[in-house]
């Protein structure tokens, strides 16, 4: 049996993947002399980046990583919304749908058109519009949350026998939701890149309003029973905050 030496080099560096939510995530795990704890980070392309103590174990890393996937997936959403609103939307991009990050696929078709493909979601456009697909891409996105959110909403407002006077889907700068004083009620567009849970709170969240158009006591308790996981909710979108304004 041999000891190492105290000084023994150990490797510095190791490249794996690991799964967050259903998604394969590119690691890097670094150690380093100086580390006294484990340091995870999130790089500009979304991998993961995990500084270790020079005599760390590995699967203390992994363990450290397992126990921190809800921040994860928060912060490579955040980043995905936050690299499409500082440029263009070009092939390869990451965006979200549905709380999903979906990637902008493009094949070219007849007469200068390419098809656009990004989750669910396929439009044709010319093919000149190729150094930013943003443009058709919200514009489909919108068109989509015009069809799904109404519905969606009234399907709700049916299992909570609430009655909707009317329903808009705007680009709301400061709101998610606002429900008026004779019971209309508008959302925002961007909804629909929301995971399905927190747009459902956002939804149930303005019918409670129906009942109590205020933010009492007895408002937040209509809220408890419509939706019983608004506070995972109110967390996530807390935890996207410098993303999107929201007064709830």
């Amino acid at each position: 049996m041999q000891f190492r030496l105290p000084y023994a080099r150990v490797p510095a560096s190791g490249d794996t993947v690991v799964v967050v939510a259903g998604h394969p995530v590119r690691a890097k795990f670094v150690r380093h002399r100086r580390a006294r704890h484990y340091i995870l980070r999130i790089t500009a392309d979304g991998a993961l980046r995990v500084t270790m103590p020079w005599r760390g174990s590995r699967a203390e890393a992994d363990r450290f990583v397992g126990e921190r996937h809800e921040w994860i997936e928060r912060e490579r959403y955040a980043r995905s919304l936050e690299a499409g609103r500082r440029g263009p939307w070009t092939t390869g991009a990451v965006i979200t749908l549905r709380g999903a990050e979906v990637t902008l696929q493009v094949m070219p078709i007849d007469g200068g058109r390419v098809r656009v493909t990004f989750g669910e979601c396929t439009i044709t456009v010319r093919g000149d519009a190729a150094s930013d697909w943003r443009p058709h891409v919200e514009r489909h996105l919108r068109r989509v949350a015009e069809r799904d959110l109404p519905d969606r909403l009234r399907v709700l407002a049916a299992d909570h026998a609430l009655q909707v006077v009317g329903v808009t889907v705007r680009a709301q700068r400061s709101r998610w939701g606002s429900c008026s004083p004779s019971g209309r009620i508008s959302l925002n567009w961007r909804l629909i890149q929301l995971p399905p849970h927190v747009s459902d709170y956002v939804l149930l969240h303005e019918l409670a309003h129906l009942r109590h158009l205020n933010h009492s006591t007895r408002f937040w308790r209509e809220v408890d029973r419509l939706c019983p996981w608004h506070r995972e909710a109110r967390t996530w979108l807390r935890g996207n905050a410098r993303l999107h304004a929201f007064g709830m």
